[in-house]
């Protein structure tokens, strides 16, 4: 690699990793790329060649973790699938590759660490226009393989059920691994070990399968009288 080259892919790399680091911080809108800049030690001009615009770093902050972190998802899907030999997966199996790649990013800070995991919070706090529209390109394949794998660890789960009971999924594990506000409330103690990704996953793992295989939903019943009424009117 050329000094050159590898001058502005170190000075890519700087204001990607503050941009990140105030995201987590600030959240998205209060950031500004005067406080990025400021971070990286780099001026608006470089901000503008790498990426054009504040919108445009947000999406190359995420591409840059997001990328690797679903590839090892289906990765790790592959391999449980090739283990399985044309067999159905268990349904805590296709859990597990979903959240084990998370748990190994959030081990490893050189690749986000649980900073990252707390940004992907942000996405639901601050739910940009933008953001909206980038992320499903970004989890589309690994929606489409894991919802393969889930209808076929779960057969007596309808279509549209399972679809809601991932929704809620990627719910609990976005919130779950973005931070530990919520449960410092609850629990009002130092000891529920909030800051270790392994203990998180270890109790996130079968309450999602749990959830996954709760029974379904009573029918819904719009549209039709209330029978106990009526009885109790000709009573009357």
């Amino acid at each position: 690699m050329f000094p050159e080259t590898r001058f502005a892919a170190d000075t890519k790399e700087r204001i990607l990793d503050a941009a990140e680091a105030l995201f987590v911080e600030q959240g998205f809108v209060a950031t500004s790329l005067r406080m990025i800049t400021a971070k990286a030690g780099v001026n608006l001009a470089a901000v503008n060649y790498h990426f054009g615009s504040k919108d445009e770093l947000i999406k190359a902050v995420f591409e840059r973790r997001l990328g690797p972190l679903n590839k090892e998802r289906i990765a790790y899907l592959d391999r449980l699938e090739a283990q399985a030999k044309g067999k159905p997966l268990k349904p805590e199996q296709v859990v597990e590759a979903m959240v084990s790649a998370a748990l190994k990013l959030s081990r490893d800070p050189l690749k986000g660490g649980t900073a990252f995991l707390r940004l992907l919070g942000h996405t639901i706090a601050e739910p940009a226009d933008y953001m909206q529209r980038f992320l499903p390109e970004q989890y589309r394949e690994v929606v489409v393989r894991f919802k393969a794998a889930f209808a076929r660890a779960l057969p007596e789960i309808p279509e549209q059920e399972l679809v809601w009971r991932m929704h809620f999924m990627f719910g609990a594990m976005t919130y779950s691994m973005a931070g530990n506000d919520a449960l410092r409330l609850i629990a009002s103690c130092k000891l529920c070990e909030a800051d270790d990704a392994e203990s998180i996953v270890r109790r996130l793992v079968p309450f999602l399968v749990a959830g996954l295989q709760a029974p379904l939903p009573a029918a819904r019943t719009e549209g039709k009288p209330d029978t106990r009424r009526a009885t109790r009117k000709r009573a009357a």
